[in-house]
C-alpha cells in the first residue's frame, strides 16, 4: 500500500503495538505523529528514525493533548488522513478480584481508553473529513467481547471502544471510515512477565502462539486498505475466541 504524503496520528506509539503500527505506516510512506504520555526520549528517537515524523507528548485523557496532536499535524503538513487510537491503560487487579476495584481505577481506565479515544477522534474528524479517504482505526481487545482480559475496568472499556467504533462509523457516513482491531494476547513489553498466560494461549489457541505487534499492524493495514469496510471490529487472536 502506498501512503506517500499521507499524515497519520498514532497514539501510544513509543513501544509495542503502537510502535509497530507507526513503523508500518512510515514504511508505506506516511508521515507520522508519534505520541506517548511519558516516554519522551523513546518518542523523539522513534520520530527521528521514521524520517518525516514528529513526536507529541501528552496523555490522551487530557483534552488539550487531542487538540495538540491534530494541530501539530495540520501546522506541519497541512492535512490529516488517518488516526490510530492505540493508547490505553489497565490496572493491576486480576479480573476475578471484583472487590479490589475502586472508583479511582474506573476513572483512570475509562478516561484514557474510552474518553481519550473519543476526544482524539473528535478533534481529528474535521481534518479527516477533508481527506480523500479519511479513516480511524481503534485498537480494542478480545477482552471487549469475551470474559477475559487484564482487569475488569479494562475489559469493559474495550467493549465501549467497540461500540464507539460502530457509532462513529454510522454517524461519519461516507466521509470517514471507522474500524477497530481487537487483538488477543500480544507479546509486548506490557505483557513481558505474563509467561504462564502466554503458555496457556499457545496450548489452546488454534494457531498455537500469541500475537506479535506486527500481527496487529498487519490487521490495521488491511482495514486501512479496505475502502468498503466500516464499523467493524476485527479479531486478531489466533482463533482463541473459538475455544474460550
Amino acid at each position: 500500500m502506498d501512503l506517500t504524503d499521507h499524515v497519520v496520528i498514532v497514539t501510544g506509539s513509543t513501544s509495542g503495538i503502537g510502535e509497530a503500527i507507526a513503523r508500518r505506516l512510515a514504511g508505506a510512506g506516511a508521515r507520522v505523529v508519534v505520541n506517548s504520555a511519558r516516554s519522551v526520549e523513546a518518542g523523539e528517537a522513534l520520530a527521528a528514525e521514521l524520517g518525516d515524523a514528529t513526536y507529541v507528548q501528552g496523555d490522551i485523557a487530557d483534552p488539550e493533548t487531542a487538540r495538540r496532536l491534530v494541530a501539530t499535524a495540520e501546522e506541519r503538513w497541512g492535512r490529516l488522513d488517518g488516526l490510530v487510537n492505540n493508547a490505553g491503560v489497565t490496572i493491576d487487579v486480576p479480573q476475578p478480584d471484583i472487590e479490589s476495584v475502586t472508583v479511582e481505577h474506573w476513572n483512570r481506565v475509562l478516561s484514557v481508553n474510552v474518553t481519550g479515544t473519543f476526544l482524539v477522534s473528535q478533534a481529528a474528524l474535521p481534518l479527516l473529513r477533508q481527506a480523500p479517504d479519511g479513516w480511524i482505526v481503534n485498537i480494542s481487545s478480545i477482552a471487549g467481547t469475551r470474559q477475559t482480559g487484564s482487569s475488569l475496568p479494562y475489559a469493559v472499556s474495550k467493549a465501549a471502544v467497540d461500540h464507539l467504533t460502530s457509532i462513529l462509523a454510522k454517524h461519519c457516513g461516507g466521509e470517514v471510515r471507522v474500524n477497530a482491531v481487537a487483538p488477543g494476547l500480544v507479546d509486548t513489553p506490557w505483557t513481558a512477565d505474563w509467561g504462564d498466560l502466554k503458555e496457556g494461549v499457545k496450548a489452546i489457541a488454534p494457531l498455537h502462539r500469541v500475537a506479535t505487534p506486527e500481527d496487529v499492524a498487519d490487521a490495521c493495514m488491511a482495514l486501512i486498505s479496505s475502502r468498503y469496510v466500516t464499523g467493524q471490529s476485527l479479531l486478531v487472536d489466533g482463533g482463541l475466541s473459538l475455544v474460550i
